[in-house]
């Protein structure tokens, strides 16, 4: 059992942050990250979880470093254990008119409110979320430190990549079922010949 053993050890090691803010007094601690800053295309998704106390999710990582099957397993032990989650997202006229950054932290706070449980602490994937009067811990490299914030990768990376799997249905020949709207090659071909799609985002470079 000494891989079981490591993998529960790297979760406590996780789990710091969260025992740090208990420590300090919170109780209702959310971890919230985002997907899909980089594309070229479709909305970029933010996720807030509170997981419960001990919440030991094996193989629950920075969503990055999962594979598609782990990610889709681990989002449904995510959302049937977590005290509450949430997701909000900033559509590609949006992002063209206040940028992806900005876009990134309003689709962090409408993922806040989204949750059915007032928080009153957030873990952050780096930044702070400006009009928020919850505490907040940005914390670098956070999807692969915290627990909380590692689960919210992960919803917010399969609830984005469901959400360009529809659109490649609407939209077959950009390829969005495979790339998810990243600039790979492919992509780039599609729009030499097809131009641009309505869930593109203007303000990329897209050539």
């Amino acid at each position: 059992m000494k891989n079981m053993q490591d993998e529960t050890e790297r979760l406590l090691q996780m789990s710091e942050y969260e025992n740090r803010a208990r420590a300090a007094g919170f109780s209702a601690i959310a971890g919230i990250d985002e997907a899909g800053r980089g594309p070229l295309a479709g909305p970029v998704v933010a996720a807030a979880v509170i997981l419960p106390e001990a919440c030991f999710l094996y193989g629950l990582n920075d969503s990055k470093k999962l594979t598609p099957k782990a990610r889709e397993r681990l989002y449904e032990q995510i959302t049937q254990n977590a005290v509450a989650w949430g997701t909000g997202s900033a559509e590609p006229d949006e992002i063209d008119e206040i940028n992806i950054l900005n876009a990134a932290k309003r689709s962090m706070a409408r993922a806040v409110a989204a949750l059915d449980l007032r928080p009153d602490c957030l873990l952050i994937d780096a930044i702070t979320i400006p009009g928020i009067s919850i505490p907040q811990y940005p914390i670098i490299k956070g999807d692969a430190l915290s627990v909380s914030i590692a689960a919210a990768s992960v919803v917010a990376k399969v609830t984005r990549d469901r959400i360009m799997e529809a659109y490649d249905a609407r939209y077959p020949e950009y390829g969005f079922a495979k790339h998810k709207g990243y600039g790979t090659r492919e992509h780039y071909a599609a729009l030499v010949k097809y131009g641009a799609s309505p869930i593109h985002r203007l303000s990329f470079r897209l050539s």
